[in-house]
């Protein structure tokens, strides 16, 4: 009876022990999570320009994924200059260039973008 005492209390105590660790530790569990989700969010507004942003884009005639860059950069290949709404819409012709966008909540766009 005693041994099973005391393996009850070893496995409790094992488990007490990872949740506090997961919960605390600054270098794993709970703080690796929310690390690996706060660079993935980081990652995510580098290819969202906004209006006025300058980018690079990397596979414009296929899969084109524009990534922000800094204006005075030679990366920078063209500057955003319209976010158009709605689902299969043209840029005017002082744009060079434009991404359509289709967003499966609803919220389908155009960003135009003239070459810097």
């Amino acid at each position: 009876m005693i041994k099973a005492a005391v393996v009850v209390v070893a496995i409790f105590g094992g488990l007490a022990y990872y949740v506090w660790d997961y919960n605390t530790s600054p270098t794993g569990g709970k703080a690796k999570a929310e690390a690996s989700a706060s660079a993935a969010a980081e990652e995510a507004k580098t290819h969202d320009p906004e209006i006025g942003d300058c980018v690079k884009v990397a596979d414009p005639q296929g899969k084109p994924l524009p990534t922000v860059v800094d204006c005075g950069s030679p990366e920078a290949e063209y500057k955003t200059g319209a976010l158009i709404p709605g689902q299969d819409q043209e840029c005017e012709s002082k744009y060079d260039y434009g991404i359509q966008y289709r967003n499966t909540r609803g919220f389908d766009y155009t960003l135009c973008f003239t070459e810097v």
